[in-house]
This record gives C-alpha cells, sequence and structure tokens, in this order.
C-alpha cells in the first residue's frame, strides 16, 4: 500500500500542473486512493456523490490519460462515493491503510510532524511559530495565520501541530477541516428539516473546541453567509482564548471580496509566509524523504532532482518518489541518476538543438582563449584561466541547459555555488558589455564551424 500511495503522489502532482488550482482543490486533493485491484482496477473514494459526479462528468478522461502515462498501459478506475466506500472497505478490511488517517479521531497525518519537517531560511519563522503555538494553545499568537504558495508545506506544518497537540496534550479537543467543509457543513446544517437544532449541533462541533484549524481559508471568498458564520464562531473561540490557527495559499489582504471586519480579525494575530525553498532546503527535504521512506538514491541524484524543481516542496516528494518507482521497476536496490533523467525524460539533455555537446563547447572556449581543456577543468584561479572558464561554464548551462550539479562534475567537481556564480556573473556581463557578447558569439562561430 505504501507503493501505491507514493504513486498516487506522482499521479496527484501531473494532475495539479494539467488542471486549474480551483479544479485541483475542489475536485482532485479530495480524491484518495484505496486499492489496485489486480494492478488493472484503480478504486479512489470521494467526499461526495456530487464530487463523485463531477469527476467523471468533467475529467475523467484526463485521469485516466495521466494515470495511463504513468503506467504505461490502460488501468480502469472506479471512484466511489462516501457509501460506496463505506461498502468497499467493510468487504476489504485487510487491504484498507488509508482509514485512521481520514477517521474523525484523527484527522491528522501522522508523517506530518515537527520531527519531519525540514527547517531552511523559507520556513524557519513559520516553524517557530507553529511549535510555540503547539507547545501553548491560546495563550499567544493567536490566531496563526500561515500562508504560501501550492505544495511549500502548509498542511504538514498543520498537521505537525495537530500531531503535536493530541501527543502532548491529549485532553484538549481539537477541530480540523479545510474550508470546504466548513463550508459544507454549514450548508447541509441549514437544509436539514430540523433548521435550529442543525444549526445548533453545527456551532456546537466547530465552538466547542481547544484549537480550531481551517485549510485553505481562501475558497471563503465570496460566500457571504458562510463568512458570517465564520466571522462569529471566530469571535467566541477567541474570547474565550481557544486558539485558531488558518493557512490560505495569500495573505488576507490579497483574498478577494471578504467582509472588512473579518479580514481585521484573520489579521488581528500572527502572520507568516511559507517561501519556496533554496537549493540547500530543497537537498535535505529530498534526503529526509529518503530516510523516512527508506529510499536509497545517492547524492548526485539526489541534487539532480533539486535543481531541476524549485518551486514546490510537493512536486520534489513526488518526483522522489517516481524516481524510486522506476528503479525498484528495473529491479534495482538503490536509485541513480539515470533513473532520475528516465524519470525528467531527459535522456537526450547532453545535447542541444544545435547537436553541440559540452566537451564540443568546452574545446571551443578553449580555442578562442588558446588555452587548454586541463587549465579549464584544473585548480589554476589566476585571471587569464578563470575568465575563461566562467564563460564556458555560462555557454554550457545556457546551450545544453544542464543541472549544476552536472556542470559542476564536467568542471572538476566544482561546487554547485561555484558554477551558479559564474552563470549569474557573465550572464549579467552578456547583457551590460559589449565585449563579453563579443566573445561569447565569437565561440558560437567557432562552433558553427564558421
Amino acid at each position: 500500500m505504501q507503493e501505491l500511495n507514493e504513486l498516487w503522489n506522482v499521479i496527484m502532482e501531473k494532475i495539479e500542473l494539467s488542471v486549474s488550482h480551483v479544479s485541483y482543490e475542489m475536485w482532485f486533493k479530495p480524491l484518495r486512493v484505496l486499492d489496485f485491484v489486480d494492478n488493472k482496477k484503480l478504486i479512489l473514494a470521494t467526499k461526495s456523490t456530487f464530487a463523485k459526479n463531477q469527476v467523471l462528468k468533467n475529467y475523467y478522461d484526463k485521469l485516466k490519460n495521466i494515470i495511463k502515462e504513468i503506467f504505461e498501459d490502460d488501468v480502469d478506475i472506479e471512484i466511489l462515493d462516501p457509501a460506496e466506500e463505506k461498502t468497499f472497505l467493510s468487504e476489504n478490511k485487510k487491504k484498507d491503510k488509508t482509514v485512521d488517517i481520514q477517521s474523525d479521531k484523527n484527522p491528522f497525518n501522522p508523517k506530518y510532524t515537527f520531527d519531519n519537517f525540514v527547517v531552511g531560511k523559507c520556513n524557519q519563522y513559520v516553524y517557530a511559530a507553529s511549535r510555540a503555538v503547539a507547545e501553548n494553545p491560546g495563550k499567544k499568537l493567536n490566531p496563526l495565520f500561515i500562508y504560501g504558495g501550492s505544495g511549500l508545506g502548509k498542511t504538514h506544518i498543520l498537521h505537525a501541530i495537530g500531531n503535536y497537540i493530541r501527543e502532548y496534550k491529549p485532553n484538549l479537543k481539537i477541530k480540523y477541516v479545510t474550508c470546504d467543509d466548513f463550508t459544507n457543513d454549514y450548508i447541509e446544517s441549514l437544509n436539514q428539516a430540523g433548521k435550529i437544532n442543525a444549526i445548533g449541533a453545527f456551532r456546537t462541533r466547530y465552538r466547542n473546541v481547544d484549537v480550531l484549524m481551517i485549510d485553505d481559508i481562501q475558497f471563503i471568498s465570496k460566500r457571504m453567509s458562510t463568512q458570517e458564520e465564520f466571522f462569529n464562531t471566530f469571535n467566541e473561540l477567541h474570547l474565550n482564548g481557544k486558539q485558531v490557527i488558518i493557512s490560505s495559499d495569500r495573505n488576507p489582504d490579497e483574498i478577494p471580496e471578504l467582509t472588512d471586519r473579518l479580514r481585521t480579525r484573520l489579521k488581528s494575530g500572527l502572520i507568516q509566509d511559507m517561501q519556496t525553498p533554496d537549493f540547500e532546503t530543497r537537498v535535505a527535504i529530498l534526503r529526509k524523504k529518503c530516510q523516512i521512506e527508506k529510499y536509497s538514491i545517492d547524492d548526485e541524484t539526489i541534487n539532480y532532482i533539486a535543481e531541476k524543481i524549485d518551486t514546490s516542496v510537493r512536486e520534489l516528494e513526488g518526483m522522489l518518489s517516481k524516481v524510486w518507482f522506476l528503479a525498484t521497476l528495473l529491479g534495482k536496490q538503490s536509485a541513480d541518476i539515470s533513473d532520475a533523467k528516465e524519470a525528467f525524460d531527459d535522456k537526450n539533455e547532453e545535447k542541444n538543438e544545435g547537436g553541440k555537446n559540452a566537451e564540443q563547447i568546452i574545446n571551443a572556449v578553449c580555442d578562442y582563449f588558446n588555452i587548454t581543456k586541463n587549465d579549464i577543468i584544473g585548480k589554476k584561479r589566476n585571471k587569464e584561466i578563470v575568465e575563461p572558464r566562467m564563460v564556458a561554464i555560462y555557454m554550457v548551462e545556457e546551450m545544453l541547459e544542464l543541472p549544476l550539479v552536472s556542470i559542476g562534475q564536467l568542471f572538476g567537481g566544482r561546487d554547485h555555488t561555484t558554477i551558479m556564480h559564474a552563470r549569474d556573473k557573465i550572464g549579467k556581463e552578456v547583457k551590460t558589455n559589449k565585449k563579453t557578447q563579443n566573445i561569447i558569439n565569437e565561440i558560437k562561430k567557432i562552433l558553427q564551424g564558421g
């Protein structure tokens, strides 16, 4: 089941890149994988009959094509609504491995803890604030508002807070829901026959808690009656010293069509943003993932992945899982750079459009400056060698778009920061210095045989 969940993460990454953010959050993110029957039928579950029908009607072909692309074969897909899921699970208890995570008793993924959260410059303040709230909920930093782009780890940090409180403060009552869950729960209470009693029960569920966590609050935009209900819920909890924790893909000022008073409430505590991780943090995230999942993947491959994906942590981890999955399909005990290139479909990356490779580019630079290849890849640091070396690094990166770690290997095993410095320095000079522009153009003529 673990490998199936890892593969599902890869599928979700591809889906997220191929549909709008709203469609992904509403229809695909709630999907859960239950089973892969005889390696021929993928059993999925969603949160409502309406959601099931929407996916089948509007996105089935896209889902089918993405799954076929990954499995390289036709795979049947069956999507279950909650009633169908219940029947399926009762008949397949031994197969199910996801019920504990999804149940009301524990809504938090046990893998999402503070210990498993990789801290870097991009998220150190979010981590510190979240840890402080988990250790002393309701005492300070209330509300805690965390925002950042999709896939940067907001859900992980929320689950880490929840898991910490459940372990170290088990007497506290926690309610964790997405904004859509809160909205749907409220609408359902309005539509029930015993409306007054249903609304009362709804308010009890959300206000009789010690910690309320709302994920993706940006979806409350335009829902005025839901905003009113959440505003009142927020007020009652805050006045009673209860902790409110909120996540969003943007800060409160950028959420459209919020009432002024709700926007003010959201801004009344601590606001922290999760930023895009730098290269070192991405490498650390991948190493931590390997440690947790017991993947055997060498450093060169990890660096390669970290350089190719520089925006989303979710996409980063999804690609790592795909690389490992491809390696295991081949019966390998360890994944290497060839598996990563296969995953990224970069098998021909050494060649550019003109058919030139790195060695040809380096040789052309040597010819222009009248030096040897050993000079360029060696340790000499005199100006007559350093400038050509930086030009060669820049041209290899520009023409071939190789990852920095691969370029570093070509130039005597140099560190990626050295490669980055050379690339950026010459890249800036090309834009501002006529002499450097001419040098690059003359070397390109050499490559073209002119």
